[in-house]
């Protein structure tokens, strides 16, 4: 293959006497304010596009992807007085429609339409909130795929937007005070002018807005001096009574503060100062705080403290399990209804306010359910369960009857009786247990081409969920895989940290210990296995490419954190310092410098097929660790199968992104996948 022709140049940096050439520095420009980056890619584009559309089974992938995203797809609904907010696509709507339903069995009616903001589905609506009476929304609005946010309001019986425009929202919640006067929201200050792009997230605060004045009257709330680079988030509780506050430096834990909202003061009050453990809010009575909290317990313990004592303490009540973690917790009607993993899958059980064991709530199967979305003293919550195998659908639960009832069920266009769906577990390189979720037809005997995923960062687990995408794959015979790797949350914090930091090489070590397992059982043809991991799974792909080519026959980073040594320069960069280590400290430096994709792609034998995809608008991770990554594949000696780049154009890191667009992207990667591990495609 003919590869277009990337200019090199001669910047060599020094790290602790270490001398580093990085000589496409260059492509770290803006594309759409440098034309010589805009050629390259243009370039780039112009060699994959029409390699990816001639690809035999192509046609077929896109045309049975438009099948399977084809149905109706709801969120779990918003309860605010007699109305109930929730999101609908009809199947293949660009984006999804805000939707409004008046009463339990009342007539539901569009509130937003993002599809009439854009002509090519680029702008997207993001967070949204309603008010406590459900009479007005905040919603943000995402333009190509963008980090940054534009939060406007909706009154919501007359669709009238107001004139309240709120700019340079990012990485935000939306909480709403009990009156309606106003909300809390999280912003970075503004950047300089065409420099939106390259802003790092740093001096991220909350702030207050009051319906009916412009934004530069807007209250800052809380803007910590952490030493570190931190995301400050706010939701206030249902009573009204409180603001709180997280603050994360994306670590694996948080801190936690709170306002008293009756104040007019509005102090806000640390309750947690380090970032050590994870801390969330499970709901409030009164004064007193239920917490969901990992410190002192590593697979997690839910305790309670009450802000109205002199010297609040807290207070254990449902003690940390040995086979479980406790994901989620929340306080609907008069019950703690809290979700527990057990081997990547969920479990749900109820309790008194108190802590007294109260049974179990039964899911539909073996799968996901998402956190309980309901009010105290309410008797109504809603959730959402998914599998493997189980499309995704919402539920009713009756907290007074502990029973559930579809509210929502997809009509997925696929036959799930012939899905298998089975949950292995290997041995690591440590020997570490590590649990793989393997699905294919049921009618498929031996082995055969597989896709193998994981993810293995920030505490993020991989959880079973049904993909159309993973569907397409499975129904054409291919097998589809999914490994719950150390750096994931899997098994509670020190699940994570096995994977974080100084021992980040334990999560390469596990999932070449699964790919080794699917070929050691027979599961994946010996030339038959690609991989595939988006953003810090882009990372993964490219770490074990680098050490393991002999495994895989294709491989697939998306977005992905490619260039270890130049990460902390750009967006949201410094905050993964907390997770990966930072290069400018000698120890953390010599450890990343082993396993960054970009300085370690060797000719010593041949590599696998290449098909790395980002977004030109990428402002979490920057599309330049994909070109960099690439230019130094081409420009290496590592065999004859193809190395390219798919960049998207008015496209951000995943989210805000059409549906037409995600098909399209999909049908390339399986069709490259498809080809180079030889799964025929009917």
């Amino acid at each position: 293959m003919n590869y277009p022709e990337t200019t090199r140049g001669q910047i060599v940096d020094e790290h602790f006497g270490v001398s580093i050439p990085d000589p496409y520095r260059w492509l770290e420009k803006d594309i759409r304010r440098e034309p010589e980056v805009a050629l390259w890619v243009d370039a780039q584009n112009s060699l994959s596009a029409p390699y990816l559309a001639n690809l035999p089974g192509r046609a077929v992938f896109r045309e049975r992807l438009t099948a399977l995203y084809d149905h109706e797809r709801l969120s779990t609904p918003e309860k605010r007085g007699e109305r109930y907010f929730f999101v609908r696509n009809s199947g293949l709507d660009p984006q999804s429609i805000l939707t409004v339903r008046e009463g339990t069995n009342g007539a539901d009616r569009v509130v937003i339409d993002p599809n009439e903001w854009s002509e090519d589905g680029t702008t997207a609506l993001a967070e949204w909130s309603p008010s406590e009476d459900g009479t007005h929304l905040a919603f943000a609005i995402q333009e190509d795929g963008a980090d940054w946010r534009t939060i406007r309001v909706l009154d919501v019986e007359s669709g009238t937007i107001l004139e309240d425009e709120i700019r340079w929202a990012r990485f935000t919640n939306i909480g709403w005070v009990k009156d309606g006067s106003g909300f809390f929201y999280s912003r970075n200050p503004q950047p300089a002018e065409d420099a939106s792009f390259e802003t790092p997230v740093t001096d991220h605060s909350v702030y207050f807005h009051t319906l009916g004045t412009p934004q530069s009257e807007d209250r800052v709330v809380h803007a910590p001096q952490t030493g570190i680079p931190a995301i400050q988030t706010v939701e206030t509780t249902p009573d009204g009574r409180y603001a709180v506050i997280y603050s994360s430096a994306l670590q694996g834990g948080n801190a936690l503060s709170v306002v008293d909202l009756g104040s007019p003061e509005w102090t806000v009050r640390s309750v947690v100062g380090t970032f050590e453990s994870l801390w969330t809010l499970a709901g409030n009575i009164g004064s007193k705080l239920f917490l969901v909290t990992q410190d002192g317990a590593q697979r997690g313990r839910l305790v309670t403290v009450d802000l109205a004592e002199p010297e609040p303490a807290f207070v254990e009540i449902i003690a940390e399990r040995e086979d479980a973690v406790l994901r989620v917790a929340t306080l609907v009607g008069d019950r703690l209804v809290a979700a527990y993993t057990i081997d990547a899958r969920t479990e749900v059980e109820r309790f008194r306010l108190d802590g007294t064991p109260d049974g179990a709530v039964e899911l539909p199967g073996i799968g996901s359910a998402g956190a309980f979305h309901g009010r105290p003293g309410d008797d109504e919550a809603f959730f959402v369960f998914t599998s493997h195998d189980a499309p995704t659908s919402i539920y009713r639960y009756d907290v007074a009857t502990n029973t559930r009832s579809i509210w929502a069920e997809p009509d997925a266009k696929v036959e799930l009786d012939n899905i298998r769906v089975d949950q292995h577990f290997y041995a690591s390189k440590d020997g570490t247990r590590v649990p793989i979720f393997v699905v294919r037809r049921a009618d498929l005997t031996g082995p055969a081409p597989t896709m193998l995923t994981a993810y293995g960062g920030f505490g993020i687990p991989m959880v079973p969920f049904y993909s159309p995408d993973a569907m397409a794959w499975v129904e054409q015979g291919g097998v589809y895989a999914v490994a719950n790797i150390r750096g994931g949350g899997e098994y509670g914090k020190a699940w994570h940290e096995g994977g974080r930091g100084r021992h980040k090489q334990n999560s390469y070590d596990d999932f070449i210990a699964a790919a080794e397992f699917l070929k050691g059982e027979g599961i994946t043809a010996p030339d038959g296995l690609a991989i595939h991991g988006e953003s810090n799974g882009g990372l993964l792909v490219g770490a074990v490419v680098n050490q393991r080519p002999d495994l895989f026959a294709a491989a697939l980073p998306g977005v992905g954190v490619m260039d270890m040594l130049r990460f902390e320069h750009f967006t949201g960069g410094p905050l993964w310092a907390q997770e990966f280590g930072s290069p400018t400290v000698e120890a953390d430096f010599r450890n990343i410098m082993a396993y960054s994709p970009l300085h370690n792609i060797s000719g010593n034998e041949p590599y696998p097929a290449i098909l790395a995809t980002t977004a030109d608008t990428d402002d979490r991770v920057v599309p330049s660790h994909s070109f960099k990554y690439v230019a130094t594949l081409q420009a290496a000696d590592i065999g004859e199968r193809p190395h390219i780049l798919r960049v998207e154009t008015s496209a951000g890191h995943g989210t805000g992104k059409s549906i037409e667009r995600v098909i399209d992207e999909m049908a390339d990667k399986w069709a490259f996948a498809a080809h180079w591990t030889g799964l025929t495609v009917k």
